[in-house]
């Protein structure tokens, strides 16, 4: 019974072309080993169980000067470093790829999406609403044609308000649209927002101990920033 009433469901939501938000019918199961995007940094790797999974939807969250931007730019540089291609939605146009280039980033490799302004007539609001509707189907679009290692969808300068208004179904469909693939999709923003059964959350925290070089005030050197991650997955059956 439970078969067929889900079969007439299916074939009503395609019949209305909702069918886009369907999920498998299939159970979740693990990556096998080895089956992930490695980051690059050995001690997150580890608590990952090799890095962020392949074929799954995953988040990177946490505020500012948490060492996000810092942790998308290793995980494109290690993933570019293997000889794949990597994809960047930049929905507010804030990656700043000479600096990525600097930490060893080949944007060569780097698929670069850049948001911007939509009209002068728009007001804030709807410039923003316009920017993440754009972007979400930018992501869609590069899901779909395959053949990445990684894409990321970086959301962390929309205000949260947004972010949190899109329909449920919005990620359901993009976890299917990477599902089963070798790529792996990131959402980058301030909070956690979506991942699918068997992607990860590593989210981080503000706080960590900065790293300075210099022998006065006024020549100090920015050194780098510690991050303190806490991933969040699912529970494996027992």
């Amino acid at each position: 019974m439970a078969t067929h009433t889900r079969a007439d469901l299916e074939s009503l939501l395609r019949t209305r072309k909702l069918d886009g938000t369907l999920t498998t019918a299939h159970p979740w199961r693990a990556a096998p080993a080895g089956d992930a995007v490695a980051t690059g940094l050995d001690a997150l790797d580890a608590r990952l169980g090799g890095g962020v999974p392949r074929g799954h939807l995953s988040s990177l969250a946490g505020p500012p000067s948490s060492g996000r931007t810092s942790v998308l730019v290793r995980l494109l540089g290690a993933v570019a470093a293997g000889g794949e291609l990597t994809a960047l939605v930049d929905t507010r146009d804030t990656f700043d790829p000479a600096s990525a280039a600097a930490s060893g980033l080949d944007v060569s490799r780097l698929l670069w999406i850049r948001g911007g302004p939509v009209t002068s007539a728009d007001s804030r609001q709807a410039t923003l609403e316009r920017q993440l509707d754009r972007a979400v189907k930018a992501l869609t679009l590069v899901l779909q044609a395959g053949g990445f290692g990684l894409v990321a969808l970086d959301v962390a300068d929309v205000p949260d308000p947004l972010v949190r208004a899109l329909p449920f179904t919005t990620w359901l469909r993009l976890a299917r649209s990477v599902e089963g693939s070798r790529t792996a999709c990131l959402i980058v923003g301030a909070r956690a927002v979506a991942r699918s059964p068997g992607g990860v959350t590593i989210a981080l925290e503000a706080g960590g101990a900065a790293s300075w070089s210099g022998a006065s005030d006024r020549a100090r050197v920015f050194g780098g920033l510690s991050i303190q991650p806490r991933v969040v997955q699912a529970r494996r059956a027992g």
